[in-house]
């Protein structure tokens, strides 16, 4: 069977549907993923914009089979996330030709993507990049990550290739580059007042209980681990060698990290328990670093034998 890839879905499906200029010379795709379509910043764009994105949370539930209150809320696009899984883009594919924009699939992913970025818009202060198609708009979000542009429709795609199909990867990149970007951490409460700068010792052996014992000698102000972590079961099939502990941003974030049998996991909790985590394809026996500077979190590992430097917020 044929690997669906983000690259696979677009030639297939939309690369048809472009205008001609862009459809037959790759440089001028590139070129006019890049360009500003509206330098003259006509409103009638994000005016049209704003009315797809109403669109598609009106019709959505058509394709969907039921309602998930599609209100331009940060909650609104995990539910949708959570929602795209392989039954649904396996019937959309099953109803829809090459290139043919009346098929089920086109319009949901254009206008859904557009409604990812209304999201943004609306919820984060973002601003419309009109690009030809208008389908591939992007917004730029300034956070403390910086400014960069956010293409929502290639998230799209990639989160309904083989490879995040699965995994719920358009929330988890809204989380990522636009909830986690624009958070603000500092506003937290402590989760330790005394000793913030304590070192907490490495778990050896890692199960629900031996966790739960470890936190009441050390770590004793967090009396909960949330209603999200992991249960006893899940956190037993990640096969955790050892977990390590890193209070962050004057122990307002605890970060729990270690190696398992398939690569790194990282989770983030407040003083309220789980809040989200993250997770790098790694060598389990090369080991692992996670060091605060500032703002910024360095995280180093060895995937497939070579050295990965990975850099982000403290806060994920």
């Amino acid at each position: 069977m044929a690997v669906w890839t983000a690259e696979r879905l677009f030639e297939t499906f939309f690369r048809p549907l472009y205008p001609p200029d862009l459809r037959e010379d790759a440089a001028a795709l590139v070129a006019a993923r890049t360009a500003e379509a509206n330098p003259a910043h006509n409103p009638r764009f994000a005016r049209e914009l704003d009315d797809i994105a109403t669109v598609f949370s009106r019709m959505a539930a058509t394709v969907l089979g039921r309602d998930l209150v599609l209100d331009r809320t940060d909650a609104s696009v995990h539910r949708l996330g959570a929602a795209i899984d392989r039954d649904l883009r396996d019937r959309l594919l099953s109803a829809s030709r090459p290139g043919d924009p009346d098929g089920p699939l086109v319009p949901f992913v254009i206008h859904g993507a557009v409604y990812v970025g209304a999201c943004i818009v609306q919820a984060h202060g973002g601003k419309w990049g009109v690009r030809r198609p208008l389908w591939e708009s992007v917004v730029t979000l300034e956070s403390r990550a910086g400014t960069g542009d956010l293409s929502p429709f290639a998230w799209w795609l990639k989160s309904l290739g083989d490879a995040e199909i699965d995994h719920a990867g358009l929330a988890t990149r809204y989380r990522v580059h636009v909830e986690r970007a624009t958070a603000r951490p500092e506003e937290l409460p402590p989760i330790v007042r005394e000793r913030p700068d304590r070192k907490l010792p490495p778990l050896k052996i890692v199960r629900y209980d031996k966790l739960h014992k470890y936190l009441v000698a050390h770590l004793p102000e967090l009396r909960d681990l949330g209603r999200d972590f992991p249960s006893p079961e899940q956190l037993d099939s990640l096969g955790f060698l050892q977990l390590e502990f890193t209070l962050l941003g004057e122990a307002r974030l605890l970060l729990m990290h270690g190696m398992g049998k398939a690569g790194l996991h990282l989770m983030w909790l407040d003083h309220a328990g789980f809040s989200h985590a993250l997770y790098f394809p790694a060598d389990p026996g090369a080991g692992h670093s996670v060091t605060a500077e500032g703002d910024k979190l360095l995280v180093r590992f060895e995937s497939q034998g070579k050295p990965i430097e990975h850099e982000m917020l403290y806060w994920g």
